[in-house]
């Protein structure tokens, strides 16, 4: 069989490998409205052919050949705006069940995406065909019809007979907490980028990929799906329709973020290492700026940042402040009685290092002066306690709340909030290293 295979001929080859991704081709330029026709069954056969096409290609080196290099660019196009569009596609399919309030907007600027990704599809799929008889490799004699790629969605819902309530579904109120710690941290490392308002296009250019690029979005795609799989796996595990709504909104919250970073990675990849023209030789250059007639820099990064990007900052801060209230719902709540700092009481210094860790934390914190609670997140509310603290002449005070954060805090206030008698910032131990 080895020595058969061998005997087949790249040309012979190359057809094989084409057939059903030419099918899909010609499929797609039988219909210049896709709504109802381009589905997530046709986007998975796109991918598939077209990963299977691309690998073949750089397998023979189409990388290197001006013949076949344009073909091999077109392949990968396919792949990754059908990547997009799967993961687009998916989220509309999904907006009802999560249960996220006002959609309405993110789900039109989510139809304007995949309207986009799929009018690239549209338009690269004659020049592929196009190219393919060029090649001489001939045009599928058959194509595939409506009825092979259906919709996911029916009317039709199965009977809900599998209990996934707190009392019948076992899970523990630690993972819980690890998850919406996690959340918390996740959100506020994702907050740098400040995705709050659109980009112009000149400052998209300065933003991809100097600071917004593949690698860095990956990094928080993983860090994002850890925590849809730690819910599934430890959390709640039957669906969107029935049990805790609290807990399954906290998971819509990752799991929309998660699959905008899923568009997000695939169209910055191809932006970075396909269509940015950077200084590459004539023959690469050329088919950059051909690549950049179909699919539009300026939309594809628009969609990019100002869509994706900017719901993954949306839905990650929005279910922060739910990750918190369960967060003090679940996490195991304690009290310290710790000394003042020395000398200088709570000025910014050690206000400004308790807030940071109760912060880190997520969970509720109150430091307690006498009858007086104030918030131990907020360096404003503890700098107002020194002041009774002072005025009163008090030595000690009592923090409630959170034990893992009141842990830190002790150990805080072992080594005098970090601060050695004149107010000077003096090393902490390592289990505070986060604040450095």
């Amino acid at each position: 069989m080895e020595e058969l295979t061998c005997k087949i001929t790249f040309s012979e080859k190359v057809k094989i490998y084409s057939e059903d991704y030419l099918k899909c081709c010609v499929y797609i330029t039988r219909f210049l409205e896709p709504r109802h026709y381009f589905t997530k069954r046709m986007y998975s056969k796109l991918i598939s052919t077209s990963h299977l096409l691309e690998d073949f290609l750089d397998f023979h080196g189409a990388k290197n050949n001006r013949g076949w290099y344009f073909y091999r660019e077109l392949a990968a196009t396919v792949r990754h705006i059908s990547l997009g569009c799967y993961a687009q596609q998916h989220i509309l399919n999904r907006l009802e069940y999560y249960g996220l309030e006002d959609v309405e907007v993110f789900r039109k600027e989510g139809e304007k995406t995949l309207e986009f990704l799929n009018s690239v599809l549209i338009r690269v799929a004659p020049v592929i065909l196009e190219e393919a008889a060029a090649l001489g490799i001939p045009l599928p004699s058959s194509a595939f019809e409506p009825q092979d790629f259906p919709g996911v969605i029916t009317s039709e819902v199965l009977e809900h007979n599998i209990d996934d309530d707190e009392d019948a579904v076992p899970f523990q109120g630690h993972y819980i907490v690890k998850i919406a710690s996690e959340l918390i941290a996740t959100a506020k490392d994702f907050d740098q980028f400040g995705f709050y308002e659109p980009y112009p296009y000149a400052e998209m250019l300065e933003l991809v990929p100097a600071k917004v690029n593949e690698a860095e979005i990956r990094r928080f795609q993983v860090l994002v799906h850890n925590l849809q799989s730690s819910f599934d796996t430890y959390v709640i595990h039957g669906g969107y329709r029935f049990g805790n709504r609290r807990l399954k909104q906290l998971r819509s919250h990752f799991s929309v973020s998660f699959h905008l970073l899923q568009i997000v990675s695939r169209l910055l990849h191809y932006y970075e290492r396909h269509l940015r023209v950077r200084g590459f030789k004539d023959s690469y250059k050329k088919v950059q700026e051909i690549l950049c007639d179909y699919v539009d820099p300026e939309i594809l990064l628009d969609r990019t940042v100002n869509y994706a990007l900017f719901y993954v900052n949306h839905y990650l801060g929005s279910g922060t402040q739910l990750a918190k209230e369960l967060l003090n719902e679940y996490v195991e709540q304690g009290s310290i009685t710790v000394g003042i700092p020395v000398k200088l009481g709570f000025h910014s210094r050690p206000s400004l290092m308790v807030a940071k860790i109760v912060q880190h934390y997520g969970g509720r914190v109150d430091l307690c002066v006498g009858d007086a609670v104030f918030d131990a997140s907020s360096v404003l509310d503890i700098q107002w306690a020194g002041g009774k603290i002072q005025k009163e002449a008090i030595q000690e005070v009592c923090f409630k709340g959170d034990v893992r954060a009141l842990k830190d805090i002790q150990v805080l206030a072992s080594v005098n909030y970090g601060e050695d008698s004149m107010g000077k910032g003096i090393p902490l131990p390592k289990e505070l290293v986060y604040l450095r």
